[in-house]
């Protein structure tokens, strides 16, 4: 790096809005969705870093990208999805880009705009944000009031385990986060390293036309087979509904399902898991040793991965495809020797291992002058922060679809910005009660014991504080927290509120 450099050029214009979104991914669109359709008056912009809309449905490249969430759930409440529940991403785009264009959210969103610094200045209750072009400029923007919708890992960055002998390897070595869409595997042995729902994409996606796929996992993942279609949905579809009655239904109805699903994964998770594995066991070939789809965690400690009409399991019974449980002791010139001595030949190596959490952006956040850590905070409901005034974050659902918690969150701060309207403040922060403040009994940001994935651990560290109960911390809980966001009491002590001293007279 040239020290000697000039300093990058900033635009002195400020563009002022009502509210920045950070991300016009689908928690940005539900976010400008919601600000459009329920307070018209405020003004606000879009700014996304991609020079498109659809965040993960954009920068995933890599083989068979679909959702593993059904669009039911995972599509917004407000515009009905019409196809099969698992959706591919170029689907899943289409859709997106016609709520944009239903809507007319083209006007708001600016693309190729890369947030690099956020400040807050309490003397005039505003925040204000440098975004970098690509041409390398500078531009800064001011709104009383930050949306963060950016997401929650680094995109195209994924996590590269550093196994032995990496460098000695003759062929290719990939990660799904980074997928060159030139690299050509027709005829070639590949090895998939990983085993959660981007393993369950990528191996009957690449198995279609490889010579021979070899899923290496640590451990194994529970899966649910299952027909890509919703009974219910297609009971319902000769009724000649009007389609957001019809929208609604299935929604409904899913949501009613899942609720089940995770109360019996937590009041009987021995009686989940068999069920689970005899339907996998079902779609294996005879005699095919169980213990590659036997995880050692109880139902829904990680992510439960659906595969749409078990096409992860077709290549294994068609034997163009095979597992293989184990660690790993080093790359070697022609595949992977496992601790075991026993070696995957593979001409192409595919990393599904993972990716880095990406904590706001990684924007350099600062208030009043300071610099910002967000893990010196604590989370209300995973969405506000002790400290950090006029700003949400959304933090989505894993064990449910990501876009219930965006909606909830959309709603929920479409009324606090309405509620400060009506009580002419000027800034709102969440303040943890004084007999919470111990920092000996804060913990972290969701509990390990409850969900786990590898990801969120390694990570962990970054993520804000938390602390016992259902108020201070994230939840997984869509089901309890539909019934309580809607009626949080905006007046209770867990708000502050405040005016601008620029705005206080006499």
């Amino acid at each position: 790096m040239d020290t000697h450099a000039p300093p990058p050029q900033i635009d002195g214009a400020i563009t002022d809005v009502d509210v920045l979104v950070i991300g016009a991914g689908i928690s940005g669109l539900s976010a400008a969705w919601h600000l459009q359709q329920r307070l018209p008056h405020k003004r606000f912009l879009v700014l996304e870093r991609e020079a498109s809309f659809g965040g993960t449905w954009l920068t995933h490249k890599f083989p068979g990208i679909r959702s593993d969430s059904d669009l039911y759930t995972f599509g917004f409440g407000f515009k009905p999805w019409v196809g099969p529940p698992i959706a591919t991403a170029a689907e899943i785009q289409a859709y997106l880009g016609e709520m944009i264009a239903e809507n007319g959210l083209d006007a708001h969103i600016r693309y190729n705009h890369g947030i690099e610094t956020a400040h807050w200045d309490s003397d005039t209750a505003r925040w204000t944000v440098v975004a970098c072009l690509p041409d390398g400029s500078r531009k800064q923007f001011r709104a009383p009031f930050l949306w963060m919708c950016q997401g929650y890992y680094r995109h195209r960055q994924g996590h590269w385990p550093d196994f032995a002998g990496m460098e000695d390897f003759a062929g290719t070595i990939a990660h799904t986060e980074e997928w060159d869409e030139g690299i050509d595997y027709a005829g070639k042995r590949v090895a998939v390293i990983g085993s959660g729902a981007t393993a369950a994409t990528v191996v009957p996606a690449m198995a279609e036309t490889a010579a021979h796929i070899t899923m290496i996992q640590r451990s194994p993942t529970f899966f649910m087979p299952g027909k890509n279609e919703n009974e219910f949905a297609e009971m319902l579809r000769p009724l000649g509904l009007e389609p957001a009655l019809f929208h609604d239904l299935v929604r409904r109805k899913i949501l009613y399902d899942q609720d089940q699903i995770v109360g019996q994964c937590r009041d009987a998770p021995d009686a989940v898991a068999t069920e689970l594995l005899a339907g996998v066991q079902a779609l294996l070939p005879e005699g095919f040793d169980m213990r590659h789809f036997t995880p050692s965690y109880r139902p829904w400690r990680q992510r439960l991965a659906f595969v749409p009409d078990g096409d992860l399991f077709a290549g294994i019974r068609a034997g163009k495809a095979d597992v293989v449980t184990g660690h790993i002791a080093r790359f070697t010139p022609a595949g992977i020797e496992m601790q075991d001595g026993s070696h995957v030949p593979a001409d192409l190596v595919v990393l599904a291992t993972g990716f880095h959490l990406c904590v706001f952006g990684d924007i350099a956040f600062s208030v009043d002058g300071k610099p910002f850590d967000l893990a010196d905070s604590v989370t209300w409901r995973g969405m506000m922060f002790t400290s950090l005034p006029n700003l949400v974050w959304v933090f989505g659902y894993f064990r449910a679809s990501w876009t219930l918690r965006s909606d909830l969150i959309s709603e929920f701060t479409c009324r606090l910005l309405a509620h400060m309207d009506a009580r002419g403040v000027d800034a709102v922060q969440v303040e943890l009660p004084p007999e919470l403040a111990d920092p000996a009994a804060m913990g972290p940001w969701t509990d390990p014991e409850d969900f786990n994935p590898h990801y969120l651990m390694r990570d962990m560290h970054l993520l804000p504080r938390a602390v016992a109960g259902t108020e201070w911390r994230h939840s997984q809980d869509y089901w309890r927290e539909k019934d309580e966001i809607p009626h949080v009491d905006l007046d209770g002590p867990v708000f502050r509120y405040a005016r601008a001293a620029a705005n206080v007279t006499g």
